[in-house]
């Protein structure tokens, strides 16, 4: 069977993968004894020098305290299934999200013990960072992580040191629209590769003011026209990747909800969690 011949569950056209970010208190900060300072994005502004920014971290708060619900209530009222991406000390610290998804539809994927860059590690690091990331979100939501996204940058020996600690995916690849069989380094084993899109992300909202709600809004509706058109040939994915601290604004997250109403008028969307589109391509689709 070729990776391109299998098809969704129920013959549905597209698979839907929104993708929910936190990432909010755990981001670099001297406060936490961080040799710098979390960039402001939205203002592009960097910090020279390694000084705490009080004024960042309450807009990295605002994610927690503010936006979630907003993005959770939209998520309810449409019925979306769909993963979190969180960074482990993210939901330590964030109880009301943690609560939110013990036990719920929503997947807990692994986004690092915390939102930092994990390329600058060693080995024995950067598997002490993978096992303290499952083991803290399997303690504070009840499900050990199945799948891994880094902070962007990652190693050569990421997918090996996730195979070892029992992860069925990876996200960390912007090259299909479509899971794959991925080469592992240093493995003979390959691993499931759930692509991850970097063009349809809120974040493009928080690097650069000027691309409004309206303008991301529609980019993803035309993303989705297309990939739902396409997938009458071939089994697609789209990811929406949202940010607590972004989408859940009040003036964008209007935006969301009309790409939600778009959708609810398409049928035969599967809005999956990225373990389920992981599972069903690995049961349908051989290793090579």
């Amino acid at each position: 069977m070729s990776q391109a011949s299998y098809k969704w569950p129920n013959d549905a056209r597209l698979a839907l993968s929104v993708v929910v970010n936190v990432e909010e208190l755990s981001e670099y900060n001297v406060g936490q004894g961080d040799r710098i300072t979390e960039p402001v994005d939205e203002l592009h502004v960097t910090l020279s020098k390694p000084v705490r920014n009080y004024g960042n971290e309450s807009n990295y708060r605002y994610g927690i305290n503010e936006g979630h619900a907003r993005v959770a209530a939209l998520l309810d009222r449409y019925g979306v299934t769909s993963t979190y991406t969180a960074a482990a000390v993210s939901l330590e610290r964030a109880p009301a999200v943690a609560a939110y998804l013990r036990g719920s539809r929503h997947e807990v994927c692994s986004h690092g013990h915390r939102w930092i860059h994990q390329f600058r590690f060693d080995e024995a690091q950067e598997r002490q960072f993978i096992r303290d990331a499952a083991d803290s979100i399997e303690k504070t939501i009840g499900v050990r992580p199945a799948g891994w996204l880094s902070r962007y940058l990652h190693t050569g020996a990421t997918r090996r040191l996730l195979q070892e600690e029992g992860f069925l995916y990876h996200m960390d690849d912007y090259s299909a629209d479509a899971p794959f069989w991925g080469e592992v380094d240093g493995s003979d084993r390959p691993m499931v590769v759930v692509p991850y899109q970097l063009d349809t992300n809120d974040m493009k909202m928080w690097v650069a003011p000027s691309y409004l709600p309206k303008d991301w809004l529609d980019y993803a509706v035309d993303s989705f026209d297309t990939l739902y058109a396409e997938g009458a040939h071939a089994p697609k994915v789209m990811s929406l990747g949202l940010h607590l601290r972004i989408i859940g604004r009040p003036g964008r997250i209007g935006a969301f909800e009309k790409f939600l109403q778009y959708v609810a008028q398409k049928p035969g969307t599967w809005y999956a969690t990225r373990r389920q589109i992981a599972e069903h391509f690995a049961a349908q689709v051989p290793a090579p």
